[in-house]
């Protein structure tokens, strides 16, 4: 089959790699769509310092089922949960799956991922795609159920005041998430396009040339895909507010967070979320992701997509295999 190899400093197109092994309880699987992700870009600068198949995010379709013979369906399309836990240790015994200290992460740590023919992946990580969701907009159920994170660790957001720092892919949907339980939401971004986009979308855009942190913020999303995203959202949140950090960066952070004690701010890691909300928002046409996509590329042309997702103003980059 073929696939994009990483190998710690290169990033090739290999024509003839080997096919993953299934294992019991897995399912093979063919990616009909997949998008390349600022993660992606950051392992390309040495995040998590992982050699093999990258990418995590993805359309995928049942090509056989080991060990399970029930659900899915060989022929059904859906999309996967990235953490693969052991099951058997103290943080899966408490439901936190996510946070399995074994755990294998798809296309990010230990495991290959989506930009490839085939992968694998743990039959209990998949969820049906709903027949009324394209391809096109399957593809974003991960980078979206990331966004619906933040509402299972702030639940109440109605009528805040809302910033988004970063105006890319997944800032966009994180700002749509928010706007979408109520929140006032501001996106704060340099490219022009975006800001467009965002204003488009329903939210208030602005500059960042124009914008003064000026502490007031009840929430403050930090999605800006760099390394100085964080001391603009310590100047930016209220004190007691709250600080929500998706950003994850090869680059070390260099910033005093006496500001965080000071000003009492509640700060929220948040990663992975849940699928079903984000499914279901894609169904209903609640999150609009169509405009996010800027290109789309075959696999064969898979290191003129990276190179394409790298330029400034890019927003989602697809690759069909």
């Amino acid at each position: 089959m073929r696939a994009l190899q990483w190998d710690g400093h290169t990033l090739r197109l290999e024509p003839d790699h080997a096919p993953p092994e299934l294992r019991p309880g897995w399912v093979r699987l063919r990616t009909r769509l997949a998008g390349i992700c600022s993660t992606d870009l950051q392992i390309f600068q040495g995040y998590m310092g992982f050699t093999g198949v990258p990418g995590h995010e993805a359309v995928l379709e049942v090509l056989e089922v080991a060990g399970d013979p029930d659900h899915p369906q060989v022929g059904e399309r859906v999309v996967a949960e990235i953490n693969f836990a052991c099951g058997a240790c103290t943080a899966c015994a408490r439901g936190l799956e996510r946070h399995c200290p074994h755990r294998t992460v798809l296309g990010i740590l230990g495991a290959d991922g989506v930009f490839a023919d085939e992968v694998t992946a743990p039959l209990v990580n998949l969820h049906r795609v709903p027949a009324a969701v394209p391809d096109e907009a399957a593809v974003f159920a991960e980078p979206l159920a990331a966004a619906f994170e933040i509402l299972e660790q702030v639940p109440h957001v109605g009528g805040v005041e809302a910033l988004v720092l970063g105006d890319g892919k997944l800032g966009l949907l994180c700002a749509q998430v928010l706007a979408a339980s109520g929140a006032r939401v501001t996106v704060i971004g340099k490219h022009e396009g975006k800001l467009r986009l965002a204003g488009e979308l329903g939210l208030t855009p602005l500059a960042v040339d124009a914008f003064h942190p000026d502490g007031a913020h009840d929430l403050v999303v930090e999605a800006t895909g760099s390394a100085r995203g964080l001391e603009t959202a310590m100047a930016a949140v209220r004190p007691r507010g709250t600080l929500v950090l998706k950003t994850t960066v090869a680059a070390q952070h260099s910033v005093s967070l006496a500001p965080l004690v000071i000003n009492e701010v509640t700060v929220v890691g948040s990663r992975c979320g849940p699928f079903a909300p984000a499914l279901t928002a894609l169904a209903e046409g609640r999150v609009h992701v169509a405009p996010l996509i800027s290109a789309e590329y075959p696999l064969d042309e898979g290191l003129a997509a990276v190179e394409r997702a790298k330029v400034p103003g890019t927003l989602k980059v697809l690759l069909r295999p």
